[in-house]
């Protein structure tokens, strides 16, 4: 059985939530709940899985499938959030890129 095995389906969803950037005041208004549940659910998924940091977190789900990692697993689909905008692998934009967009945007450097 590997670690992310005994997740349970919430904490797969924060889990990849957090992969896709999300902060946990965002998670919670996903999840409809509190930024301490939230906390609850990231102690608990970085103790089952081994890891100490939402980056560690993050590339955790990133090498097994990303988006896709639940499938691996035994859980339905993780929506992600309609207003989160990740580039696809076939748009193939450098975070880089996406950083410098965003801040020409909004009018602030980098």
């Amino acid at each position: 059985m590997q670690p992310r095995d005994r997740l349970s389906a919430k904490e797969i969803q924060v889990a990849t939530l957090v992969w896709q950037g999300l902060t946990n005041k965002d998670i919670a208004a996903v999840l409809h709940t509190s930024e301490q549940v939230v906390k609850n659910y990231l102690r608990t998924t970085f103790d089952k899985l081994g890891v100490w940091t939402r980056l560690e977190l993050a590339l955790y789900v990133a090498s097994h499938g990303g988006a896709n990692w639940h499938a691996q697993i035994r859980t339905g689909p993780v929506a992600p959030v309609p207003a989160w905008n990740v580039p696809t692998a076939e748009e193939n934009v450098s975070y880089t890129e996406t950083g410098a967009k965003a801040a020409a945007a909004s009018g602030s450097p980098l």
